[in-house]
């Protein structure tokens, strides 16, 4: 038996309200809201293994949205299953074959087309969490339309060229995640200081679980809540920096 990776109940939610409406682009459902004033600066968010219809992942599309920006989470698994808090750890390796994070670049080309044709946006970022996470470290390898990214708690671990950014990119990491090693944190910045040519951050945040930047509010321990809110506060200035 695999330990479950998360180590936050991801079950025991709050409610969420969400104040975005949902869209079809082409093949994909996404969710999306938009600032109340007009604005050509856009975020696309990917979500993690529990997919589009999370409610902490579309809590944090509203809050990005909030501070001036379109701000979209399209559906990566495509109307497949998401990951389910029921599903047995033992069975992930196999579910992950068929959700590889590396392989999002079509539907991230329909959802950046669509926000710079229908929405008029000028300039583009995107934050992932967890398998969101290795998607935009992935994304940030290949794809130069993206002005700025923000990977939380996920790297590519098996190729070699993840190090030619091609466009300024924040990694944020717990302290505690034991599906990331400090080793593995480590080389990443390593690598990165050696071959990267544009700008990146790396910081990790003490006596942080995988999935820690999601929670709501109200779904926060209050010792965690200090890193949970910075986590935020340096995802948002990352974005602004550059968007």
């Amino acid at each position: 038996q695999m330990a479950d990776p998360f180590l936050y109940d991801t079950g025991e939610r709050s409610q969420y309200g969400c104040l975005g409406h949902e869209v079809q682009i082409e093949h994909i459902k996404a969710y999306v809201c938009r600032p109340s004033f007009f604005t050509d600066k856009a975020v696309i968010v990917i979500h993690d293994i529990f997919g589009w219809l999370f409610p902490d992942t579309r809590y944090i599309v509203d809050l990005i949205a909030g501070h001036g920006y379109i701000t979209i989470c399209p559906d990566f698994f495509k109307g497949t299953e998401p990951w389910k808090t029921t599903d047995h750890w033992a069975d992930f390796a196999d579910w992950m074959k068929d959700h590889d994070p590396m392989k999002v670049d079509k539907e991230a080309d329909v959802v950046l087309k669509y926000l710079k044709e229908q929405c008029g946006a000028k300039k583009i970022g995107i934050v992932g969490f967890s398998w969101g996470g290795m998607a935009v470290h992935h994304l940030m390898l290949k794809n130069p339309q993206l002005t700025a990214g923000v990977s939380l708690y996920g790297i590519i671990r098996d190729s070699e060229e993840r190090y030619n950014l091609l466009n300024p990119t924040f990694f944020i990491f717990g302290e505690k995640d034991h599906t990331i090693s400090y080793d593995e944190i480590t080389l990443l910045e390593e690598k990165l200081k050696q071959y990267c040519k544009v700008a990146y951050k790396i910081k990790v945040y003490p006596g942080q679980v995988h999935g820690f930047a999601q929670l709501k509010p109200e779904d926060m321990k209050p010792h965690d809540k200090p890193y949970i809110e910075e986590a935020r506060k340096d995802m948002i200035d990352w974005i602004k920096m550059f968007i």
